[in-house]
């Protein structure tokens, strides 16, 4: 009896042993060499240098080698990109002799390569790559930062610094382009990507733990919205709402929520300008703290025509994009016409009103350095029943004219659902870009419905669609803040 007793403490304790064992974090890189590891295409691409591995040179693939696929887990590394970079973390996939993995899904190592060869890439660190996007920078070149990834079944979680950035749940039948079959949650090994002879990524502190097996998740989202979605992420379609406002209650943490339940990416901007809650450089560095590190867009919306007198270049520089719009201008008469609010608009003759507006629009955006023309064509309550008949063909075209010639991008708005199909297709034939806004006055963000129909019925694609310029090519930093608007 006594050592039957014996035998079962030494059981349990085995038992014990080995399920600590196996949920324990295992190193899978020792900083001296790459044992464990096995390159496919170009082994040259693969080094260790000062304690780390290094992806660097022509395009190949280094995979984790081990019995056990890897199911469920966690996995954390420290990574660091060099300016161009690109790379990737794969999981779920499987050693291939040469090409891009075709199993499994990438986690994208991206802060500033911006495509090749007629490709664009606007896809950035932390993104599910063509699953879930990310398109706003969390981290910077040259600084150490850190990934982890979390698979719990149909279950995956993306960390960059400890913010949560991709929260993504695979449906039982997703939807995958012929080309991406394969990107699916299955079990598999890791693997760490060359992408190019310009792009150095170092990774250190490459840890692992599986996890036990759990119950599915419930999906969040309605199976036509994440079929919606993989079609979008597919293609790189940049789904962005750069046009949302911290108002009517609307919170920082509620818009992150939403981007991660929808896969939607946000861009935040505060009112700037005269009698606005930013008003000067303090202010505005006041706002920028908030949202430092978060994973959104910090985006400026230059309110009114006083606001080049009111901030230094350098301060407008920091933010991801500006925008402004012409809702507010004075007149012929020296009236100030803010047009959204019915006392304190001005209509003495219809056409006359429209020639006006059209030449304040003509001069903002050929001397204000903006990135954005929101809520484009917006009338006065009164004239938005002839809508059609007094935005003319001539109108538009002048219009477009001055977005093409300063590299200005024409917001596609979901809330007043303009400009229309025909002035879309002008300003994509005279190539302007695209964003798309939603202009909220409250809590609910909606999911940019019109700006996806216009997608469809306009034959907009990926490069149609605008993306923040790099800070070197800021309109402020090229083209400074003028005295005044003239015209």
């Amino acid at each position: 009896m006594k050592i039957s007793h014996i035998a079962l403490a030494l059981l349990i304790l085995s038992l014990f042993s080995c399920n600590k064992k196996e949920n324990d974090w295992v190193s899978l890189f020792n900083g001296k060499d790459l044992d464990g590891w096995k390159a496919n295409e170009n082994p040259g691409s693969f080094r260790i240098e000062d304690g780390a591995l290094v992806c660097s040179g022509a395009t190949g693939h280094l995979f984790y080698e081990t019995e056990k696929p890897f199911k469920n887990f966690e996995l954390v590394a420290e990574i660091k990109t060099l300016p161009l970079a690109n790379s990737g973390i794969y999981f779920h996939t499987s050693f291939q002799e040469t090409d891009w993995p075709e199993k499994g899904y990438e986690v994208q190592v991206n802060n500033s390569h911006i495509g090749a060869n007629n490709y664009r890439e606007t896809k950035k660190t932390g993104s599910l790559y063509a699953v879930r996007n990310v398109h706003y920078n969390m981290v910077n070149d040259e600084e150490w930062f850190s990934m982890r990834v979390k698979v719990v079944e149909n279950h995956v979680e993306i960390y960059v610094n400890e913010v949560m950035v991709v929260d993504y749940i695979q449906p039982d039948n997703p939807w995958r382009s012929e080309e991406h079959s394969g990107r699916l949650l299955e079990s598999g090994t890791f693997a760490l990507q060359a992408h190019d002879e310009k792009s150095t990524v170092y990774y250190k502190s490459i840890k692992v733990r599986r996890l036990p097996d759990g119950e599915k998740s419930a999906m969040i989202v309605e199976p036509e919205w994440e079929t919606t979605l993989a079609k979008l992420m597919d293609t790189g379609f940049p789904l962005v709402d750069y046009h949302v406002h911290l108002k009517g209650g609307l919170t920082l943490e509620e818009v992150m929520k939403n981007s991660l339940k929808l896969g939607i990416n946000y861009g935040l901007a505060p009112n700037c300008g005269l009698k606005f809650p930013v008003t000067d450089d303090i202010s505005l560095a006041a706002y920028m703290d908030t949202v430092k590190g978060q994973p959104v867009f910090r985006g400026m919306q230059a309110e009114g025509r006083e606001w080049i007198t009111l901030f230094s270049p350098e301060a407008v520089a920091k933010f991801d994009y500006v925008f402004t719009d012409a809702m507010t201008f004075t007149d012929n008469k020296g009236r100030r016409n803010r047009i959204w609010l019915k006392d304190e608009v001005w209509i003495d003759d219809k056409q006359q009103f429209m020639e006006q507006m059209v030449s304040k629009i003509e001069a903002i955006f050929s001397q204000e350095p903006v990135d954005i023309y929101v809520n484009p064509t917006v009338l006065p309550d009164a004239l938005m029943p002839e809508y059609e008949k007094l935005w003319t063909k001539e109108r538009m075209g002048r219009v477009i004219r001055v977005l093409a010639a300063n590299n200005i991008a024409l917001e596609i708005n979901a809330r007043y659902k303009t400009p229309g199909a025909e002035m879309i297709r002008m300003a994509k034939e005279a190539g302007v870009k695209f964003t798309f806004g939603t202009n909220n006055t409250g809590r609910e963000l909606g999911r940019l419905e019109y700006c996806l129909q216009m997608i469809q019925e306009c034959g907009l694609t990926p490069d149609d669609i605008f993306m923040p310029k790099p800070h070197k090519e800021k309109p402020v930093l090229v083209k400074g803040l003028p005295d005044k608007i003239t015209g």
